[in-house]
């Protein structure tokens, strides 16, 4: 296990050969490596903006300043507004008669935070030697010229989900103008502020402004590397849809000594529904559940082929003695997932009482792949409710309902959005990858499919054009989670990378 942390941690830490890169990637390295004060003092003059999509006045503020942060690089921009969304930040750079056109997407919002939950202030940036939770202590900022250990963490809310591609980018844009290294490109920016909100307003956005949208392609920068800290480009993602159950017992909770044994207690009741749905490995049975799949193709299949076996780090870094399935972590991806993500009945510890609970809840989601139907899915799951003897109601139940079912359930449902993938084999995306190759070499990894959700579909399946996700954050970097961080490492492959990309030849 010792050699496998080695191997890890020497990743992303061992750049290609300055001989072997083009003059663009070639720029940025020096460039990030001669200003690293510089870039990280304007990045956190950003991250010390609160980013939540709900946040109208910070939101707007996150707006404005990557707006002056872009025209400081002569990007022209403008923000496209609808009421009652944060506005979409759209720009325009490279050639106007470039022969291709690049799309380049990401989000400048971030997920709520809990101060409390966090080893500091969470809109103040601060730096550590390494993981704050393996030993790393809090260092101060460089000065000009100062070249810090690629280890060090950078925490702050959205310092790498997902902020960290736009410093990439910015970095990149100096490098380049430094050097005096023309873009190849058309590039199409689009900047939104909701994605942590679930983009309710992005497929809006999209009918109004469709004749601004017009890409070969677009570059999705979000997400985290691979586990193993290679590199990697994905071409898909899964869907998301979601439903919460509440199971009723009696009208008010009860005396446990005086009804339990008597009364039905929807806490078990709800506990057995749940353990209906999937086996004792793991495995959702659910009639149907799996028979909308969509099969890989060949080349998606010898790309996951290629992908380095994490599980048994992943395992260790996690403190899990067994996983689900039976399959490769990278295998469980390509099946939809059924996750309950939260119970709640009545209180536990110093706060339980002797009672047998009115009611319990349930939080699921569920993660679809490639062929599934969001509404279509929840379907199944209802179907299944069914078959275990309850009466699904739509809104709380009156007392003939209770008095008619024996069995009944809440089913709320929320229907998300389904999952995207795009071919790896079009013309684009090999010349994509062919420009990751030259700053990750052969450790690059290519993915059919990422674990996380985004609203991929509005790209490939609304606008008819194919995407690739291009993540650089660090894998283990806490996002949506207390004390959120940036491997400055991912911070500076990122800033080659974006040179490679906006250089295609």
């Amino acid at each position: 296990m010792q050699l496998a942390v080695l191997v890890l941690t020497s990743l992303l830490l061992a750049p290609t050969a300055d001989e072997t890169l083009s003059p663009a990637v070639r720029a940025a390295r020096h460039h990030h490596r001669s200003h690293q004060a510089e870039i990280l003092a304007e990045y956190s003059e950003l991250l010390r903006i609160p980013n939540v999509a709900s946040d109208t006045v910070n939101i707007r503020r996150n707006a404005e300043w990557i707006r002056r942060a872009l025209a400081k690089r002569g990007v022209e921009t403008r923000l496209l507004e609808l009421d009652g969304a944060p506005p979409l930040i759209y720009g325009e750079l490279g050639p106007r008669s470039a022969s291709r056109t690049l799309g380049l997407y990401l989000h400048y919002d971030g997920q709520p935070v809990d101060p409390k939950s966090w080893r500091h202030d969470p809109w103040e940036p601060v730096l550590y030697s390494g993981p704050a939770e393996d030993g790393g202590h809090r260092i101060p900022f460089p000065g000009p010229g100062e070249v810090l250990d690629p280890e060090c963490r950078l925490y702050a809310r959205a310092a790498s989900d997902d902020r960290a591609p736009l410093a990439a980018l910015l970095g990149a844009l100096d490098a380049l103008q430094t050097a005096e290294i023309p873009l190849t490109s058309r590039i199409r920016l689009l900047f939104e502020g909701e994605e942590e909100a679930g983009s309710p307003h992005l497929g809006a956005y999209f009918e109004l402004h469709r004749d601004l949208l017009d890409v070969s392609g677009w570059l999705i920068c979000d997400g985290p590397v691979h586990q193993s800290r290679r590199p990697q480009l994905v071409f898909g993602v899964r869907g998301i849809t979601s439903l919460d159950l509440t199971v009723y017992g009696a009208r008010r909770s009860l005396h446990s000594g005086h009804y339990g044994n008597w009364a039905p207690n929807p806490a078990l009741m709800l506990a057995q529904l749940l353990a209906s749905m999937k086996d004792r490995d793991g495995n959702v049975v659910i009639e149907g559940f799996h028979d909308s799949v969509d099969p890989l193709t060949e080349t998606e299949r010898r790309a996951l082929d290629a992908v380095p076996r994490i599980d048994a780090e992943l395992m260790h870094e996690l403190g899990l003695a067994r996983t689900e399935g039976g399959a490769p972590y990278q295998e469980r991806l390509l099946l939809p997932s059924l996750n309950v993500r939260g119970l709640e009945s009545a209180t536990v510890g110093e706060t339980a009482r002797n009672i047998v609970p009115a009611m319990a809840r349930a939080s699921l989601d569920i993660r679809l792949v490639q062929g599934n139907d969001p509404a279509a899915m929840l379907d199944l799951v209802e179907k299944h409710i069914r078959k275990q003897g309850y009466h699904i109601v739509r809104e709380e139940p009156d007392l003939d309902t209770r008095l008619a079912h024996p069995r009944i359930v809440l089913v709320e449902r929320s229907e998300g959005y389904p999952a995207a993938r795009t071919k790896m084999d079009l013309p684009v995306m090999q010349e994509i990858i062919r420009a990751a190759e030259t700053v990750a070499g052969s450790e690059l990894v290519l993915l059919p499919t990422l674990g996380g959700s985004l609203p991929l579909y509005l790209f490939t399946d609304v606008l008819g054009q194919p995407a690739v996700i291009v993540p650089i954050a660090n894998h283990d970097n806490s996002q949506h989670a207390p004390d959120e961080n940036l491997r400055l490492a991912n911070l500076w492959y990122g800033i080659e990378l974006m040179a490679a990309l906006l250089t295609l030849p």
